[in-house]
């Protein structure tokens, strides 16, 4: 038994992991396949839990299901060392494919457009992976995921779940289509924003545009708010802090010569700041009743909490990077913050841990974004997936 550089016990030189590839990479890629041609919506990834449940147990494994039903949590090792969990998210969304690929979504209107069936193949693959060593430098668990799509997410059913319960570090991947396959993109420090929703309905007892000085004049008061309130949070936040506010959403009216009774906004607030994030929704509370004051307009907001910024441990990065560092000379790439949300958060609320961006982009093809009906990966990535994530639980983390 071999000590590293960084005095962790390797149980199993490196090369383990491409001999596993070359001998079952094809399993990884048919699970894959499978998964994408059967998506499920968040809380609805029943058929997706059997195969990972089925496929576990192939390996020897013992898993259990999330209480709710879907997802599945595995523990490999003993239960005396300490323990790391890696984690990928197992829904889908409600977009319709327009990929053509063979293995197409067979669900009308449902489609892996992120990229959450190669998440659950490639760790599919690093449960036979591991199960099939004698030993490991440190326990791991292994959670699948569902509903990482909607707010607040599923990752806070896991949570309560209790999957976090003796783990010491937590690491994860994302399909990324502005990163070239091959690579894997890592940041020390927030890699996503947090991202709440707004939604503020206003209420005036209308009348004639021609005497907008006899009642609340709500389209006026929509309009203060829809440019007052991004305005303003700017000058009342630090900027280095990342935020910003987003109207995606705007309602009232249907005459030309009418004031409206009712109308709707909706929107987004994200930042990438922690602390920022824990001072929003009073602040803009504040500000939408200081601009909304003088104008006779009364109003109802409700205000969504969604999910805080992924902010990645420095030395949790510095493990994944080692591990991306094995899988070729030119396989760790920088990666910005991006002002996505994701509810792999509130994992990192508990202990530290990393997400890294994986390379889906084929050099070849357009860029094709997330969340885009004719979004697909370069299934190189597979390999890489497996062989970061891996490659982590055999450093011992």
């Amino acid at each position: 038994m071999a000590v590293g550089e960084r005095g962790i016990h390797t149980v199993v030189p490196r090369d383990v992991i491409g001999a596993w590839w070359a001998a079952h990479g094809s399993d990884v890629v048919g699970w894959r396949r499978r998964i994408h041609a059967l998506p499920e919506l968040s809380r609805q990834e029943v058929n997706t839990t059997e195969l990972v449940m089925a496929e576990l147990t192939a390996a020897g494994l013992t898993p259990r299901r999330l209480p709710l039903g879907t997802g599945v949590v595995c523990d490999i090792g003993s239960g005396d060392q300490p323990r790391i969990a890696l984690r990928a998210d197992m829904d889908a969304l409600p977009i319709t494919e327009h990929t053509g690929l063979p293995f197409s979504s067979t669900v009308e209107g449902v489609s892996h457009a992120c990229g959450h069936d190669a998440h659950t193949a490639i760790l599919i693959g690093v449960a036979h992976l591991l199960a099939s060593l004698d030993e490991l430098p440190v326990g791991v668990r292994l959670i699948f995921q569902p509903a990482e799509e909607v707010m607040p997410g599923g990752a806070l059913d896991a949570v309560a779940a209790g999957v976090m319960t003796g783990v010491s570090r937590i690491f994860a991947l994302h399909c990324d289509p502005k990163l070239p396959v091959g690579s894997v993109g890592l940041r020390a420090g927030a890699l996503t924003s947090a991202a709440d929703h707004i939604d503020l309905q206003l209420h005036s007892a209308g009348g004639h545009t021609s005497r907008p000085h006899l009642t609340g004049d709500l389209v006026y008061a929509m309009g203060t708010v829809i440019t007052g309130l991004p305005g303003i949070l700017s000058r009342r936040l630090d900027p280095r802090s990342g935020t910003v506010m987003v109207w995606g959403a705007a309602h009232a009216g249907n005459a030309p010569n009418a004031i409206p009774q009712e109308g709707r906004l909706r929107g987004t607030v994200r930042t990438g700041d922690h602390d920022t994030w824990g001072e929003l929704e009073p602040l803009i509370r504040s500000v939408i009743g200081e601009l909304l004051a003088p104008l006779g307009v009364r109003y109802d907001l409700s205000y969504f909490r969604g999910v805080p910024p992924v902010v990645n441990d420095e030395p949790a990065v510095e493990v994944m990077r080692d591990a991306v560092a094995a899988v070729g000379p030119n396989a760790v790439a920088d990666t910005p913050q991006s002002p996505g949300g994701e509810d792999f958060s509130w994992y990192l609320e508990h202990v530290p841990g990393a997400m890294g961006r994986l390379g889906v982009w084929d050099g070849i093809s357009p860029r094709v974004d997330l969340h885009q009906p004719n979004f697909d990966i370069d299934e190189r990535a597979l390999e890489v997936g497996v062989r970061t994530l891996a490659g982590i639980a055999l450093a011992g983390a």
